[in-house]
């Protein structure tokens, strides 16, 4: 088992921001402008997802559905671009940016950790637009996904592009009940490796130290980084057996 390619030193440089530096209470909502805004004021690295819309844009939301964050409701990908950015937030003025925006918001000052969010039905097209915003880029920016079949795309089209596996090691949340018991043991177990070859690992910390994890570490260097690091003791984990936390709730 080896990297695709060394991990570039970025990656793991300073703790990166879950979905940017975000403070609800102070009207600073995730993924949004004003959160990337207040990383980039600190320093931090930053973790954003992305989610396909109906017209094929990349658009800068975590959710699947859109009743959480938005005044709407449905799923995100059911509406086009225009749609999506003209949809109220809660809890602020700012709107959704593409993947564009965020990228020129940015501008190369801090690294992006960029997770490609799917619906686990083979369609990589998120990649694909992913991949294509980013040939125009010049900044550090790392591509992700809980999904093989998107990393393996980012492999097969960017190989270029450093890319990561998110991960669990039981997915026993009720979220992951769509995948098989085969498919947890292979994914949490790292079978998919000879297929998409990531340069790096996201994984839970709360399933710290995973077995799969820590052997793919020491063999090959493969850095790892851990989510969604929150308090004291996940802190202390992500010290012991990651490289670099992605963070909310404090300032590290």
């Amino acid at each position: 088992m080896s990297p695709s390619s060394a991990a570039p030193t970025w990656l793991t440089a300073r703790p990166v921001a879950h979905r940017a530096l975000h403070d609800a209470a102070r009207g600073v909502i995730e993924n949004t402008p004003s959160a990337v805004d207040a990383a980039l004021a600190r320093g931090y690295a930053i973790e954003v997802d992305i989610q396909l819309s109906a017209d094929g844009e990349a658009l800068v939301f975590h959710d699947e559905t859109l009743e959480r964050l938005t005044t709407a409701s449905g799923p995100a990908g059911a509406l086009t671009a225009a749609q999506l950015k003209a949809t109220p937030l809660r809890g602020t003025a700012d709107r959704m940016m593409t993947l564009a925006e965020l990228l020129a918001r940015v501008g190369g000052r801090v690294p992006l950790v960029i997770e490609l969010k799917s619906l686990f039905d083979g369609d990589t097209a998120v990649a694909a637009r992913a991949v294509e915003v980013l040939a125009s880029y010049d900044g550090p920016a790392a591509l992700m996904s809980f999904d093989p079949d998107l990393v393996a795309a980012v492999r097969r089209l960017a190989p270029h592009i450093p890319r990561g596996i998110t991960m669990e090691h039981r997915y026993d949340d009720p979220e992951w009940d769509m995948l098989s018991p085969a498919t947890k043991f292979a994914w949490g177990n790292l079978l998919h490796f000879p297929r998409t070859r990531p340069d790096f690992i996201a994984h839970y910390v709360k399933e710290l130290p995973a077995t799969a994890v820590s052997l793919a570490r020491r063999a090959t260097g493969l850095p790892v980084l851990t989510w969604t690091v929150r308090t004291p003791e996940d802190r202390a984990v992500a010290a012991r057996h990651a490289d670099q936390m992605i963070f909310e709730g404090f300032l590290p």
